[in-house]
């Protein structure tokens, strides 16, 4: 069973949290959930979802969820031993950000993420921020470098969206992508080929 944690930041886009969660449950994996105290407000704010109140449904799929808290660096996510498999934050604020491109690891989440890069494990950025400044870029960059998959909330359009879903689907399915999870939640491109 692959094992992954999950971060929510307090950055704009939680909704891209909570559809990754959504799909996550229909495999067989194991889950933790980290959530800042902004990103707990971001989200109900943005979704009308009491984060905690999820977790009980969450469970109803094939997922086995766990809550994990912040301030709890006595967890297993805080420990290479443990053999996570992949972190995502989706979405990663600019200051987490900076505090990972710095080696800040004061929370559960910077440390589980500082974590993933001393192991060389995956793990994947998706920023919500705009304009970005030198500061945000640099720090992106630092970060590619210490081999972080730097994914911004940024759809694509050649598939045609029709709905705020498929703009949303797109960065979810290629989050899912990175985290190695199958998935069939936007159009892959196949080519084009104009007729002569």
């Amino acid at each position: 069973m692959k094992k992954i944690i999950l971060g929510l930041t307090g950055a704009s886009g939680s909704i891209y949290f909570t559809r990754l969660v959504d799909q996550l449950c229909l495999h067989d994996v194991e889950l933790r959930l980290i959530a800042s105290s902004n990103g707990e407000k971001v989200c109900r704010f943005e979704t009308g979802i009491a984060f905690r109140d999820q977790i009980g449904e969450w469970n109803q799929g094939r997922a086995k969820v766990t809550l994990e808290e912040n301030d709890n660096l006595f967890s297993a996510a805080a420990s290479g031993s443990a053999r996570f498999d992949a972190m995502a934050i989706v979405p990663c604020s600019m200051s987490t950000l900076a505090m990972l491109a710095n080696g800040l690891s004061e929370t559960l989440m910077t440390r589980a993420a500082d974590v993933m890069l001393k192991e060389r494990r995956k793990l994947v950025l998706v920023p919500r921020e705009t304009p970005l400044s030198a500061i945000h870029l640099r720090n992106m960059a630092r970060l590619s470098e210490l081999g972080a998959t730097i994914l911004p909330a940024m759809p694509g359009f050649y598939g045609h969206p029709q709905t705020i879903k498929d703009l949303i689907d797109f960065v979810v399915g290629k989050t899912l992508d990175c985290l190695e999870i199958e998935n069939q939640l936007y159009q892959r491109w196949e080519g084009y080929y104009e007729e002569k």
